[in-house]
């Protein structure tokens, strides 16, 4: 693994994204932890409205920056209101209910919140533009959530004290980000594209804050900038696997090689029939072949998951994805070839 990455998930390890359909709590948990029992995750219950969703659980995490709900999105105030006291209190909920069913868990545990690139692009100054349009506020608003991750990380560690923490930064927006195509508030112009050395060194910084455990860094969108995180010192990327296209090989050969970890998302994220656990992870076997990696590493590496989050998923089916994801990293780990 990356240098950053002292504790470590077993090899033929699955995992969820973060969202799951519904707004109950405690069944959420229940669900996760029953599902994908060798390395569960801290769920997010986006149905329940502003607050409850990515944007809004990681604003209620910062510290001393506020925003309130806008019918545009989310937008910085002066003080904490309702919106911001909201996503406290339901992340509060959520941890309740993950600690009740994890007493005496020892293992890995993911947590997530939105990375400092799409947390700029998605939070809107007094004025309408997107922080990604302002310097001073991205650094201002990664300054504040590497000091809210840095409390929530503790909050967890203490609530589930047998936990080796793992925490996933969701950076969706992050090829936006890098390429100039984050729409202005007009919509008639895109945000210029913000020098690479500048997102690594975010990047890098919150890496920092997760105290020697492993980050994972996320993105559901085509073109994921794999050398990149690698170079910003990241211990896996989380990634759609059908978004993948023969450019991007070359990258990931080399961060695997590098020790990077391949969060692998090989399962639809919505309802629809599933496929046998091996043919699900057949791509991933292929690309290991075509790369000239060694089979031996493919399970160490690879960690099985939805190729995104669960939200918009039936309650069942949520469940059967999250296993599905079990048997098929398990059948990477008995059949590597």
């Amino acid at each position: 693994m990356s240098e950053n990455s002292t504790q470590k998930w077993a090899a033929g390890a699955a995992t969820g994204i973060g969202s799951m359909p519904g707004g109950d709590a405690r069944e959420a948990a229940r669900t996760v932890t029953g599902s994908v029992e060798g390395f569960p995750y801290l769920p997010e219950l986006p149905a329940r409205g502003p607050g409850a969703d990515m944007i809004g659980r990681t604003i209620g995490m910062l510290v001393e920056v506020y925003a309130h709900v806008e019918p545009s999105g989310w937008r910085i105030s002066d003080r904490p209101g309702r919106d911001t006291r909201r996503a406290r209190s339901w992340l509060g909920e959520d941890l309740d209910a993950l600690e009740e069913f994890t007493q005496g868990y020892e293992g890995p545990l993911k947590v997530s919140a939105v990375g400092p690139w799409t947390l700029a692009a998605s939070l809107e100054l007094r004025n309408g533009e997107a922080a990604l349009s302002d310097p001073g506020a991205c650094r201002d608003l990664a300054a504040s959530l590497a000091e809210g991750l840095s409390g929530h990380l503790a909050d967890v560690r203490r609530r589930m004290p047998g936990a080796q923490v793992v925490l996933q930064l969701d950076e969706p927006s992050l090829t936006s980000v890098l390429q100039g195509r984050v729409r202005s508030a007009s919509g008639y112009r895109t945000h210029r594209a913000v020098d690479r050395v500048v997102v690594e060194g975010a990047l890098r910084d919150l890496v920092g804050v997760a105290d020697g455990g492993p980050v994972v860094v996320h993105s559901c969108a085509p073109e994921v900038p794999f050398g990149l995180l690698r170079r910003s010192g990241v211990a896996g990327v989380s990634f759609d696997f059908s978004l993948l296209t023969e450019r991007e090989e070359e990258a990931i050969g080399e961060a695997v090689e590098g020790g990077t970890a391949l969060f692998v998302g090989t399962v639809p994220g919505v309802d629809g029939p599933l496929s046998d656990p091996a043919g699900s992870v057949m791509g991933v076997r292929t690309l290991w072949r075509r790369l000239g990696l060694t089979p031996g590493s493919l399970a160490e590496s690879v960690v099985v998951t939805p190729s995104c989050g669960l939200a918009g998923a039936s309650p069942a089916y949520a469940r059967s994805a999250l296993a599905h994801c079990v048997r098929a990293a398990r059948s990477l780990a008995d059949n590597p070839e």
